[in-house]
């Protein structure tokens, strides 16, 4: 069975873990999350890459893929592991740009303030062919980590962007935002499109592993 290791800080990684066992039930996920260093692996790259090297050691070369369910991670240290680790296979949280968004939209992006600093994330931005406002939440990942991330809070910070804008659209660039769904449709209406880019990161897992209709592809 093919072995795939899940790495992140908090429930980000749990969820995608999670999505992950429900699309591809003929892999085995390991999931390493540490939980311990879950601000350490939101806000600082430098240390992020530390942890997440030091936490991974033990799987390197072990397993047949290795996954970043955290996106600090996947745009500024994704590049150096798979140098580092030229025999092991990484991949990070997909960043593709919603196809279906129209021309000159604006849409909000849900990121962290360490995300939305990175180079990567500007290139994203620079690119798009809508017009996307981020919007930093630095205090909900943890909140939901613990649980504690109320509707009244979540209202009060979004409201009045909807209410300016009118966006019958939004971007999650942060795993533990996956937990948002069902808040986001009763907050907003069930026509509202959430992308959390989980779907296009399992396509990438399919193509790393060589899987096709969830058999894995033979070598010729």
């Amino acid at each position: 069975m093919l072995k795939v290791v899940v790495f992140d800080g908090g429930y980000g990684g749990e969820f995608f873990a999670d999505k992950l066992a429900d699309e591809l039930p003929i892999i085995e996920i390991i999931r390493v999350i540490d939980w311990r260093h879950a601000e350490e692996l939101l806000s600082n790259p430098r240390i992020a890459r530390k942890i997440a090297d030091e936490a991974l050691r033990p799987y390197i070369g072990k397993v047949d893929l290795i996954i970043f369910a955290n996106y600090l991670l996947t745009l500024t240290s994704l590049d150096y592991f798979r140098r580092k680790y030229k025999d092991q296979s990484f991949i990070g949280m997909s960043f593709n740009r919603p196809r279906a968004l129209q021309k000159n939209t604006e849409v909000p992006i849900l990121t962290t303030r360490a995300v939305a600093k990175t180079l990567k994330y500007q290139s994203y931005i620079f690119h798009l062919h809508f017009k996307a406002k981020t919007l930093t939440l630095d205090t909900w990942p943890a909140k939901i980590d613990d649980g504690e991330l109320q509707n009244d809070e979540i209202r009060l910070a979004l409201s009045p962007l909807f209410e300016k804008y009118h966006f019958n659209s939004i971007i999650l660039a942060c795993s533990q935002f996956y937990d948002l769904h069902s808040s986001l449709k009763r907050l907003y209406g069930p026509k509202l499109r959430i992308y959390d880019n989980f779907s296009d990161t399992i396509k990438n897992v399919n193509r790393a592993l060589r899987i096709r209709g969830g058999v894995k592809k033979s070598k010729s």
